[in-house]
């Protein structure tokens, strides 16, 4: 496996277990439906909260919250409309990034609540 996988693998358990630490409840790690993936999707205050990690080893080229894109919150809302229609969720939808910053000398943790609040 490439390494940028590897590291990806890793900032998403980074995430799964901060997310836990701040009492969130999980539903689904790496959520496919066709094209579309959601790294994770939970719920805290009655909010179902999808949320795309992306983790880099350093922040040369910017802080890894920039490389999600209009595409990529694209296909974060066309599967938050897929997941709560096929469970027919009632609850309030909320989009996150979690930005991850991993190496050798730090792990740095950055949580972005409702990334793109418009969106919805």
């Amino acid at each position: 496996m490439a390494q940028h996988f590897d590291l990806g693998k890793q900032g998403e358990r980074i995430a799964l277990q901060y997310l836990l630490n701040k009492g969130y409840i999980i539903h689904e790690k790496n959520w496919r439906y066709g094209k579309i993936e959601v790294d994770l999707i939970a719920e805290k205050d009655e909010r179902i909260v999808f949320i795309e990690v992306k983790t880099r080893s350093t922040d040369f080229f910017g802080e890894p919250e920039e490389a999600v894109d209009k595409g990529k919150e694209q296909q974060l809302i066309n599967g938050a409309q897929i997941f709560i229609n096929r469970h027919q969720l009632e609850e309030e939808v909320r989009f996150d990034i979690i930005s991850i910053i991993l190496n050798t000398e730090e792990v740095r943790v950055n949580h972005i609540e409702d990334a793109f609040t418009d969106a919805w």
